[in-house]
């Protein structure tokens, strides 16, 4: 008896070197999205600061493909050590739990969120040689069209894709999906006429707008974003609507709370530090933060949002 209760001492004193130790080597973090997209240039973003901070390199690796299924599906397996972690975003850790029945983990219960980066609106963007100025001119040339109109996405189940399915019913328009490798060949294909829009996430789209390349029309947001103030929002001609992108970093499912709470500290500072809110700044992604279980509750209420939609529009990816 004696001997069982100094073993039940012991074995949580054992374990405490360890999580203390930690981060004892260099960390992963997957971006489930090519270089350019929001997550890559986000999560190096804070990658960088939090590497510093934890006193180890944190080693970003690209692994996209199937709408994040492929980087997401590798962290969720992975050993649950705070080594392997991901840098999701609405479509990776949302909108595919809506659009993929046969996903090889759960999307919600798969992984442990860590810290929520920042949140940014999607906009409707179109290139600068296009003959509308705002939403309801774009409606009619898009019904006006003697031919098909495209719209692109980085992929299909990313949150520019459901956001333009959500247009396409409210404003009633026969727009055809193609879908991209990235957020940043989508972009691209706009600008060259390949497709005629995209309602991308703004931090992508940001420098060609600013720079005169592109024409934005509306954003998601219920408000207007200061770094497009004569933006209207595209809730002002379609009342209700509504698609926020976000990014933040999830860990394996089984991950020690203890590793966790000490990642997610690091990324409150960083968030806090005047540098990253001025580069976030730079690319319309407002600072979040907060605890593991706030980020948690987001990823919740975004599946349960993006399932309704799914359902109501028969949107599917497999």
């Amino acid at each position: 008896m004696k001997r069982s209760i100094f073993m039940a001492i012991l074995l949580p004193l054992a374990c405490t070197p360890a999580l203390a130790a930690y981060p004892e080597r260099p960390i992963t973090w997957v971006i489930p999205s090519p270089p350019g997209d929001g997550s890559d240039s986000i999560g190096r973003l804070l990658a960088d600061k939090v590497g510093r901070a934890l006193g180890q390199t944190i080693v970003v690796q690209n692994k996209p493909g199937a709408g994040g299924v492929i980087g997401s599906e590798s962290v969720a397996n992975a050993k649950p050590d705070g080594y392997a972690m991901i840098v999701g975003n609405a479509g990776s850790h949302g909108i595919n739990a809506a659009i993929y029945s046969k996903l090889r983990y759960d999307v919600v219960k798969s992984f442990k969120p860590v810290g929520l980066f920042c949140t940014t609106a999607n906009v409707l963007a179109v290139r600068q040689d296009l003959p509308v100025s705002n939403v309801k001119e774009f409606v009619a040339y898009i019904k006006n069209s003697k031919t098909s109109l495209n719209y692109s996405s980085g992929g299909i189940g990313s949150s520019a894709h459901l956001s333009a399915e959500l247009f396409k019913s409210l404003a009633d328009v026969p727009l055809v999906h193609i879908p991209y490798r990235g957020a940043t060949p989508a972009v691209q294909a706009v600008l060259s006429d390949e497709v005629v829009t995209m309602v991308g996430n703004l931090p992508p789209w940001l420098s060609q707008i600013k720079s005169g390349k592109a024409k934005a029309l509306a954003v998601t947001t219920k408000e207007r974003v200061p770094e497009l103030p004569d933006v209207p929002t595209l809730a002002e001609t379609y009342p209700g609507f509504e698609t926020v992108a976000w990014f933040g970093l999830l860990a394996p499912a089984d991950t020690p709370n203890e590793i966790i709470e000490r990642v997610n500290k690091q990324i409150n500072e960083a968030l806090a530090s005047p540098d990253i809110q001025e580069r976030l700044k730079a690319v319309s992604c407002a600072p979040a933060g907060g605890t593991s279980e706030e980020f948690a509750e987001r990823i919740r209420n975004d599946v349960s949002r993006w399932k309704k939609l799914a359902q109501e529009k028969n949107i599917k990816a497999d």
